[in-house]
C-alpha cells in the first residue's frame, strides 16, 4: 500500500489541489508533494488532518475494494475514536517504562473486562 498514491486519487477525485489542501492544514504544499510522491511518510495525526481536509473519515485511507475483503478477515476495522485513542497511547507509551506498560495493559483489560 502506498499512502500517497492514496491521498493523490482521493484529493483528486475531490476535485483539489495540493494549495487547498495547504490551506485547510497549513501543511506545506511541498511536503504534500513529498508524501504523494512516497519520499515522506505522514504521521497518523498528520494523516487524520490530511482526511479531514478533504471531508473523508480517516480509515477511508486504509481500507481499498480490493483489500477490504481480506482486511475484514485478518483484522478489524478501527473506529476513527479508536485510531485516536491507539495515537494518545501511542504518543505517550515512549515515555514509560516496561513495568507500566505492563500496568496499562492490566489496567485496560480490568476495565474492558468490568463492562
Amino acid at each position: 500500500m502506498n499512502i500517497g498514491e492514496t491521498i493523490r486519487n482521493f484529493r483528486l477525485q475531490k476535485s483539489m489541489s495540493q494549495g487547498d489542501i495547504e490551506k485547510r492544514t497549513g501543511l506545506l504544499r511541498c511536503y504534500l508533494s513529498r508524501v504523494e510522491n512516497g519520499h515522506t511518510i505522514p504521521s497518523l495525526d498528520t494523516l487524520a488532518k490530511i482526511a479531514t481536509s478533504m471531508d473523508i473519515p480517516l480509515a477511508q485511507f486504509f481500507a481499498t475494494s480490493a483489500d477490504s475483503a481480506s482486511a475484514s478477515k485478518s483484522a478489524p476495522q478501527l473506529t476513527e475514536d479508536e485510531i485516536r485513542f491507539l495515537t494518545q497511547i501511542r504518543r505517550y507509551s515512549p515515555n514509560l517504562n516496561d513495568s507500566d506498560r505492563k500496568l496499562v495493559i492490566a489496567m485496560v483489560k480490568k476495565m474492558a473486562v468490568g463492562r
